[in-house]
Order: structure tokens, then C-alpha cells, then sequence
């Protein structure tokens, strides 16, 4: 389930795509605005790392428990992917903060500015993440990307116990298992053979790894904003899995519900649901990200059809608890 990519546009501008696969119709999607000046509460317990928010962000939530996709204001975009093979430790024996799994994106949009900002305060991680089963029973393991708008990429996940960070402009292809370690050897592999010969076609992660890396690889360099926006779109709905197609002996394997988009120079995100017909967006700089401004929310799964630029579309709401 789910995948990014990272564009590169003829400008020389960054815009990052990604779909989200999921077998549960039914999870909640809400678009939020949040400003900067925010108290957190890492929400993992008595422990919880607690932080303020440096950076007003918009983004996606989950299941109405978690950060699933955003970008701050500063033009850092994170997105936050399944991953099986996740394994986050064991609190009792990390003795650091716990934050919870659904807080864990929210922490590096708040926080950082740019990807280098990033990894370098995560060569020691300042908390232990708590992933609780998910509301479709589902555990929730995952990784997170991490992009920023002078093209600089960090993958990272939790494996053993411990943080494993791929970082560089280079790793601009995400989806789920294998690993990413896995992941990059079988791309390679198939850039072997070529593309324009055989790619392999299967529904998979591994195999919509190299689809989206060779298409990514092949598609021009837009210099025109909305050719470069659709062409991510384009790339991302190529690779999206038909709604109702599962696989039940693969049961990570679902349809894709949503693709988000994230221009890092317009600072503009985009947000389309495989449910209706319409692209609409949110420019950062028409919603008020300053300290004290309220928090807002949209429901993107409500019967309105939203189209075009909706931030007067949002509606007072309380915060995420995390839980």
C-alpha cells in the first residue's frame, strides 16, 4: 500500500506525489491547517516527548488518529507509508519519550525546516515510537519520507530497534516491503534490463517500486508549473491500484483511496480521492499559519464535491489526540 515519488521540474523546482493504498474504505480522511506556536503532547504515554510547533503546516490525517501526508511552510513535505517489516523498539528498554506513531510525521513538520535539519537530530531519535493496532486490526508499522525544496530526500525507518536513514537527493522512490535496502537492489536489477524491454507489472510494492523509478526516470522536465503538476499526478495515477482490487493472500496489498501532491516552490498541496472527480488544493499562503491562529479541519470524504482552491473551505476543530 501507498507510494511517492520526488519530481524534479525544468525549473529546477521539486514536486512530491503519493498515493494511498488502504483496505478499509471507511478510514477517515481530514485535511488539516495548523498553525505554528502549537504545544504538543507526543501522545505515547506518561513519557511523551513534548515540543512546541516551529512551523504552520497542511497535511492529511488518518483514521482521525495520526498525520499521514503534509508540508510545512517552509516547503518540507513528509509522507508516511506502511512498512511490515517496521520495528520500533521496546520503550521499556529505550528509556527515552515516547511519542506515538500517529504524531511521529506531525513531529518532523513542526520541527524542521529542511531534510539535513532532520537527519542530523536523528542520529540519536529523542523518543521511542508506540504503534498501537490499528482501528481494521492492521498493526501500524511504517516508514516516512522526508523531502524538502532543494530536492535533498531521507528515508527513514525502524528496523530492530533501530533508525535506518537513506539520505540524499538520489532516493526520490518510495513505496513499502522489502526494505529500502531490499528495495534499491531489486531496482537495480531491473535497470539492468531496461525499462524499455520489460517491467514488471504486478500490483505489488516491490514491482510498483521499479515502474514508478523507470517512469519517474522518462518523464520530461516540465518547465510549465501545470504541466509539471500533472505530469506527478499522471505518475501517481499509473501506478494507483483499482478501487475494490485486493489481493487476500497479500493482505497489505489494497486499493488506492487518495493521491496527494505537494508543489514545494507554490507551496501548494493538492489533494484528489479516487471517489470523485475533482482536483483541489490548498495554497499555503491564503490560510493563517501564525501562533495563536485556530486550527482547522475538512472532511474530504463528506458528500460536497470540493474542486479548486478550497482554504476558505475549512472549519474550526480540535486537535489530534494521537490515540
Amino acid at each position: 500500500m501507498c507510494s511517492r515519488i520526488k519530481y524534479q521540474t525544468g525549473t529546477d523546482t521539486y514536486i512530491v506525489g503519493r498515493g494511498m493504498d488502504w483496505n478499509d474504505p471507511t478510514a477517515k480522511t481530514r485535511l488539516w491547517v495548523l498553525p505554528k506556536g502549537m504545544p504538543r503532547d507526543g501522545g505515547g504515554g506518561p513519557n511523551s516527548i513534548k515540543w512546541t510547533s516551529k512551523y504552520g503546516s497542511v497535511g492529511a490525517s488518518f483514521y482521525d488518529i495520526g498525520a499521514a501526508d503534509g508540508m510545512n511552510e517552509a516547503g518540507l513535505v513528509g509522507n508516511m507509508l506502511y512498512l511490515a517489516e517496521s520495528d520500533f523498539g521496546d520503550p521499556a528498554k529505550t528509556g527515552k519519550p515516547t511519542i506515538h506513531l500517529g504524531a511521529w510525521l506531525q513531529y518532523y513538520l513542526d520541527v524542521f525546516a529542511t531534510v539535513e535539519q532532520a537527519v542530523e537530530a536523528m542520529q540519536d531519535p529523542p523518543f521511542t515510537v508506540v504503534a498501537p493496532t490499528l482501528p481494521n486490526g492492521r498493526a501500524s508499522t511504517v516508514h516516512i519520507s522526508l523531502s524538502d525544496p532543494t530536492g535533498d530526500s531521507a528515508i527513514l525507518e525502524f528496523l530492530g530497534g533501530e533508525m535506518v536513514i537513506h539520505h540524499g537527493p538520489q532516493y526520490s522512490v518510495m513505496t513499502n516491503s522489502p526494505t529500502y535496502e531490499q528495495q534499491l537492489a531489486l531496482n537495480a536489477y531491473w535497470d539492468l534490463i531496461g525499462g524499455n524491454n520489460m517491467l514488471p507489472g504486478t500490483i505489488s510494492a516491490a514491482d510498483r517500486f521499479v515502474r514508478l523509478s523507470y517512469n519517474l526516470k522518462s518523464s520530461p522536465k516540465y518547465t510549465d508549473r501545470e504541466m509539471a503538476v500533472a505530469s506527478v499526478f499522471s505518475q501517481m495515477r499509473a501506478i494507483g491500484v483499482p478501487l475494490g482490487m485486493a489481493d487476500p493472500v497479500h493482505p497489505n496489498i489494497s486499493a488506492t483511496l487518495w493521491r496527494a501532491v505537494s508543489d514545494q516552490d507554490a507551496r501548494r498541496y493538492y489533494f484528489e480521492t479516487t471517489t470523485k472527480p475533482a482536483i483541489f488544493w490548498v495554497d499555503m499562503d491564503k490560510v493563517d499559519l501564525k501562533p495563536g491562529a485556530p486550527v482547522k479541519a475538512i472532511d474530504v470524504g463528506a458528500p460536497k464535491i470540493l474542486a479548486g482552491e478550497i482554504s476558505a473551505e475549512f472549519v474550526p476543530a480540535e486537535p489530534l489526540t494521537w490515540a
